[in-house]
């Protein structure tokens, strides 16, 4: 299942199968807008910068996980397969960097063992749950369209939008206590 070329009949299906199992699930948003304007600062700064989306996805993959290793003795991460290049094991630099953040700034000493696996998302239903709820997700932010997020919203545990700078420079956090809305979310010029 991929819910962009899913038809609404398969689509209505799947979201109604996900909201009957015990799921949960975390997001990190991007502004497309503000990674542009990084890029077109870079490229002022030193005409030979190049952007590279494995860098922004690092990023968000740390930010994703820079709270959720400390929890248990092991974890295992599955990405989606994403283009020709293997990528396990700078997504594994990535959830190791998160980890050894968060046990230097709270003194941990004991670290969980983290397993990385890349496979495709139809190998996988927990990649195929995670392209719905994903979807969802851009079609508030993108489409501001809020029908799809409002029913699986409950599913979600927590949406950092970490270019929302209005209230704090890390970003905003929203939960169930405090959800995510056209309401809630930035307006975006333009649009």
């Amino acid at each position: 299942f991929h819910a962009k070329d899913d038809i609404p009949e398969v689509r209505r299906e799947v979201f109604s199968l996900l909201m009957r199992h015990d799921l949960e699930f975390f997001a990190v948003v991007k502004d497309k807008r503000k990674v542009l304007g990084y890029v077109r600062q870079q490229n002022e700064r030193d005409n030979s910068y190049r952007y590279h989306p494995n860098k922004l996805y690092d990023l968000t993959v740390r930010r994703l996980f820079k709270e959720r290793l400390h929890q248990r003795d092991q974890y295992e991460i599955v990405f989606a397969k994403r283009g020709k290049r293997d990528r396990t094991q700078a997504l594994m630099s990535a959830l190791e960097m998160a980890q050894k953040r968060f046990a230097e700034k709270w003194h941990l000493e004991k670290q969980a063992a983290i397993t990385v696996k890349a496979q495709w998302s139809k190998e996988r239903g927990e990649l195929q749950a995670t392209d719905y709820f994903l979807w969802a997700l851009q079609r508030l932010y993108e489409r501001r369209e809020d029908r799809y997020l409002n029913y699986v919203w409950p599913k979600f545990k927590l949406v950092q939008d970490i270019d929302d700078t209005r209230e704090a420079g890390y970003g905003r956090y929203y939960t169930q206590k405090s959800p995510l809305s056209l309401g809630t979310i930035k307006e975006q010029p333009g649009i």
